[in-house]
């Protein structure tokens, strides 16, 4: 079984930008639909496959705290796909992962929202506040030290 996380940055952003910052060494690969897709095999290194793409006429759904339906449509977005394996999530791929979120968030100023499993709300970042969500699932202070304030 795998998880995903999805960091999706607000606005009309280069991708090679974004992937310098998620995933340095990334390819381009070809998808059927000619969208661009950006990705690196870092399982090894950090316990997760990532991928960036880019889209427009957004539309985003999760569960927030207490099982309220958050929504958001972003006229144009970057989504970074986090794919990683159960068994790495806990030691090696959710540290790894958060450092590079927390890399993206203080190098990016756009809005911004992390889901887990496209159904639960994680972090949300809106005209510079950022909140986290859901924290009693996932949240360890130990990543207070990489995420912005």
């Amino acid at each position: 079984m795998s998880i995903t996380y999805r960091l999706t940055l607000a606005g009309d952003i280069p991708l090679e930008l974004v992937a310098e910052l998620a995933a340095p060494g990334a390819t381009e690969t070809p998808t059927p639909a000619g969208n661009r897709l950006l990705s690196a095999d870092l399982d090894e290194e950090c316990g997760y496959v990532v991928s960036v793409t880019s889209g427009s006429h957004g539309y985003y759904g999760a569960e927030d705290d207490g099982g309220v339906q958050w929504e958001w449509e972003p006229e144009t977005y970057v989504d970074i796909g986090f794919h990683m394996r159960k068994d790495t999530l806990t030691d090696k791929g959710r540290p790894h992962m958060l450092r590079t979120v927390g890399r993206v968030l203080a190098s990016r100023p756009e809005d911004a929202a992390l889901v887990l499993n496209d159904n639960w709300l994680m972090l949300t970042r809106v005209n510079g506040a950022l909140r986290r969500h859901n924290e009693a699932d996932w949240y360890d202070e130990a990543y207070d030290s990489f995420l912005p304030r």
